[in-house]
């Protein structure tokens, strides 16, 4: 999962956009979305980030700067170190896939943050807060806590790809009103673009990507079997 190899295959597959989201880490991001410059690949910047919960919540940030201010209060809120042996190494590396670090932070661990903290940080950075994959049996919003808080301020909520946006609705009737999507949560190659979400808008721009979440403005998404 390489940066020039992501964006070589999501071209592969005729998508338009991709979202990164590395567990509670933002530091591949800048090296796919050069990657995806090269390419004309729109890379929307992201993190999967893990609540005391353990519900993971999808943030997207329209620039770097938001998306790194985020990251130092997620690290400041992660225990733990990474154990190579048992993780395997989490490396670093630039747009032509090329290492030039490491972190050694617990990514795939849980941060003491709860899910409504980790909402109002990705709010008040002027992101999006996506519930991930929310038809899991594992960290999931609705496997961990059964229902959606209703002061949660979510933009949508995420299906895997072994679930079509009716399914949900009809096996979580808790979630009408809310966009559903439908994406691949690629951790491999090959997964990227097994599944997508249609948006229609004016470009692929993140205040445009808002707009069609929010369904205004004549902007929308649309769902597929």
């Amino acid at each position: 999962m390489r940066p020039a190899a992501i964006v070589r295959e999501a071209r592969r597959k005729r998508a338009d956009i991709i979202g990164i989201c590395d567990h509670n880490s933002m530091e591949n991001v800048e090296a796919v979305m050069k990657a995806g410059v090269r390419e004309n690949l729109r890379v929307l910047g992201g993190m999967e980030i893990t609540s005391r919960e353990e519900v993971h919540i999808l943030a997207y940030c329209e620039g770097l700067a938001m998306l790194e201010n985020m990251q130092k209060t997620v690290y400041a809120h992660l225990p733990g170190e990474n154990d190579e042996s048992g993780f395997g190494a989490q490396h670093v590396v630039n747009e032509f896939d090329e290492r030039i670090g490491s972190n050694s932070r617990l990514l795939i661990g849980a941060t003491d943050l709860g899910v409504r903290e980790i909402v109002d940080l990705i709010r008040s950075a002027g992101g999006l807060a996506i519930a991930a994959h929310i038809d899991r049996e594992r960290f999931s919003l609705m496997s961990q806590l059964g229902f959606i808080p209703e002061t949660l301020r979510l933009d949508g909520l995420e299906v895997s790809s072994l679930t079509t946006a009716p399914e949900a609705r009809r096996r979580f009737p808790g979630i009408a009103g809310y966009p559903v999507l439908r994406s691949s949560d690629a951790h491999f190659l090959d997964d990227i673009g097994r599944q997508t979400t249609t948006f229609l808008m004016k470009d692929p721009g993140f205040a445009e990507i808002r707009r069609a979440l929010a369904g205004s403005d004549g902007r929308r998404i649309e769902y597929h079997a």
